[in-house]
């Protein structure tokens, strides 16, 4: 199978973490030539000049276009690539030396239109980046479906995810849409037959959001967006998706009943936490991660939890349309 890759990175108004990323795209194992395309999405602050310092070391292209979304810019890249396999990735990331030769050797082995890899944390982040990354990749808290190999239909990510020319033109790539698109991508591809996987070592170091409000607004959009994309891909609808709500029903229970007196949900709780906890200083071997892990889990599940509350509520309740229920999920169509 003959392949070569252009990789795609949509920047807005992150320089800094742009320069991160193409240091260590620079600083890969790979021998062979790839390409590197970044799409300034309209930015106030751009990143040319971080691209012209990087135009010696790599085959680089930039592109400045008025905003309209990342899943836009993304396709706009792949639009202008040279290469038949694209790579899509996060400014906030980082990738480890072996990445490019990781996913190289896995797809000359094992051929996919698509994969993903998983995200982890690296020591340069902050506490709070730390925790969010235990959160939103722990098995005791999403199942590690963000980086289980054991996962039969893997959903890649769009902060580190593959995509093959044949399968961007098939399907169209990225739709019109703000939050879920990488999911709503993956539907479709598997609608369309073809595959995707999980590439265990290609995983990069992710920053995520670096404050707790921010971190809440994005997992409030997830959720918000999750009773969207089934009403859009019939039959993916899963139990799974409503833990995060009784999640945060069971925690106001808890509260209620040991106001009343009963305390057994309450102890039930402190088990968890005592777990989470646990877990994370082992992961972390820092106690202001573990101690801050109870509290990005929270932010995670009730963000999440509210969010998909409020999608459902207007959904089925008020019998709203979609573009009405989360119009900043299709702000820019």
């Amino acid at each position: 199978m003959n392949f070569k890759f252009s990789i795609i990175i949509p920047v807005y108004n992150r320089p800094d973490e742009l320069y991160d990323l193409l240091l260590s795209i620079s600083e890969q194992d790979f021998n062979d030539n790839f390409q590197v395309i970044v799409v300034e999405d309209g930015s106030s602050v751009t990143s040319e000049n971080v691209v012209k310092e990087f135009s010696p070391k790599l085959s680089i292209s930039y592109f400045f276009k008025e905003n309209s979304g990342p899943g836009n810019s993304r396709n706009y890249g792949m639009e202008r690539a040279n290469g038949n396999y694209f790579i899509i990735l996060d400014s906030d990331c980082i990738l480890p030396k072996h990445y490019l030769t990781e996913v190289y050797k896995t797809l000359q082995n094992n051929f996919t239109d698509a994969y993903g890899g998983a995200d982890a944390s690296d020591n340069s982040f902050t506490n709070i980046q730390k925790a969010i990354s235990y959160a939103m990749t722990s098995v005791l808290t999403t199942g590690g479906i963000r980086g289980n190999k054991n996962v039969k239909k893997f959903q890649p990510r769009s902060f580190n995810m593959g995509l093959s020319k044949k399968a961007f033109e098939a399907v169209g790539g990225f739709s019109k849409m703000n939050y879920g698109e990488d999911i709503d991508l993956t539907l479709r591809l598997w609608e369309n037959n073809f595959k995707t996987q999980f590439i265990e070592n290609a995983f990069v170091y992710h920053k995520r959001r670096t404050n707790w409000k921010s971190f809440f607004k994005q997992t409030f959009n997830f959720g918000a967006a999750r009773p969207i994309l089934n009403i859009l891909h019939k039959g993916t609808s899963k139990i799974t998706y409503w833990f995060p709500l009784f999640y945060v029903v069971f925690v106001l229970l808890s509260i209620v009943t040991f106001l009343l007196g009963e305390t057994l949900f309450l102890w039930m709780l402190a088990v968890y936490f005592l777990l989470i906890f646990i877990d994370s200083l082992i992961k972390n071997k820092n106690l202001i991660v573990a101690f801050m892990s109870f509290f990005s889990v929270n932010v995670m599940f009730f963000g999440y939890g509210l969010g998909f509350l409020r999608s459902i509520i207007r959904l089925k309740l008020f019998g709203q349309q979609k573009e009405k229920v989360f119009p900043k999920m299709f702000s820019k169509v």
